[in-house]
């Protein structure tokens, strides 16, 4: 006729939430390390893309300009920072620069993985047609880009 009052209680014991709580940071401790780096290579794969992208457009007025002249040269600093000449859409920013420099500048380069100056972007040689990140972050300008 009379319940227990042992019985009726219901929940959690002290013990379980310790072993839910030790579970938890185990799982958290194997699976923050495998999304910690993903910044990372988000930057070099949209590094990777407006690279793709200057190239292009460059090789594209190289070929133009073989075409349209017979002479086929690379284009100058001036004519790639302007709008339209080179690039339809304008210079693509480099996503390792921070806000404060000029992310979507371009600067004469001469050795790829020295930076010049602190203006941030890209470097141009005009010589060889090449482009590159103008940064100094580790492991971006060691890389041949």
């Amino acid at each position: 006729m009379f319940k227990s009052r042992l019985n009726d209680q219901r929940g959690f014991t002290l013990i379980e939430i310790v072993i839910i709580i030790v579970v938890l940071g185990i799982l958290a401790a194997v699976a923050i390390p495998k999304y910690q780096d993903i910044t990372g290579e988000a930057k070099e794969a949209a590094c990777r893309a407006s690279l793709g992208a200057l190239r292009s457009g460059i090789t594209i007025y190289y070929a133009n300009a073989a075409v349209t002249t017979g002479s086929a040269t690379w284009p100058t600093l001036t004519q790639l920072e302007t709008y339209g000449v080179v690039m339809a859409q304008g210079i693509p920013p480099n996503p390792y620069q921070t806000e404060t420099n000029n992310q979507d500048s371009i600067v004469t380069g001469v050795t790829k993985g020295t930076p010049v100056g602190s203006r941030g972007g890209w470097a141009y040689d005009v010589v060889t047609g090449e482009v590159w990140p103008n940064t100094s972050t580790s492991g971006v300008s060691e890389n041949n880009w």
